[in-house]
């Protein structure tokens, strides 16, 4: 053999592991960008579309006209439990409405709660807050990210597997060709040959 393969403790041929290190830091760099160019791109969207929904909401005092009605266990209003109640109150200015809105449970009736309603009056939810736009952008950063590295790190493997078996079919040729040399069986067959007597 005119040329040693490095080998592992099996005396396997061994990869350009210091390569594979780089790739694997660059693929990594690759992902933390995305998923940082991502949650940035949601951040943006989420606080551009809040901050056109919060133009057309508008903060409102709404007076409970009955008790609450306890909905359903699994209702939720964010993450807080709530109740809906009959109610009154006044958007636009001096224009009366009434309506149901979510309330805390057991209120009782007569009391006083703050809800939003759009530029009809009708109720709606509160715009988004800086909390909920965090959650999202951190959520589909972290997707982004993960999608990435798994996609890049497969292809590596893909290339690195591929590039392994090369390496061995390579070892393997040689070895076929100079083994039979070095061990001295190629002179022990020429020997057996040519031995008549």
């Amino acid at each position: 053999m005119t040329r040693h393969e490095p080998r592992d403790g099996d005396g396997a041929p061994r990869g350009p592991e210091p390569s594979g290190r780089a790739a694997l830091v660059l693929l990594l760099t690759l992902a933390l960008l995305c998923g940082a160019v991502v949650a940035g791109a949601l951040w943006k969207a989420g606080a551009d579309a809040d901050r056109e929904r919060a133009a057309h909401r508008h903060r409102v005092t709404a007076t409970t006209t009955g008790p609450a009605r306890e909905p359903a266990a699994s209702t939720r209003y964010g993450t807080e439990p709530y109740a809906l109640a009959p109610a009154t109150w006044e958007h636009p200015e001096r224009v009366r409405r009434s309506g149901t809105v979510h309330v805390p449970p057991r209120t009782p009736p007569g009391r006083t709660v703050t809800v939003w309603v759009d530029d009809a009056g009708t109720p709606v939810r509160a715009p988004g807050d800086a909390a909920s736009r965090s959650l999202t952008a951190v959520s589909g950063g972290i997707a982004v990210a993960g999608a990435v590295g798994a996609a890049g790190a497969g292809a590596l493997l893909l290339v690195r597997r591929t590039a392994e078996g090369r390496r061995y079919a390579a070892w393997e040729r040689e070895w076929e060709r100079v083994e039979p040399v070095w061990s001295g069986r190629l002179r022990r067959d020429s020997d057996a040959g040519t031995d008549d007597d």
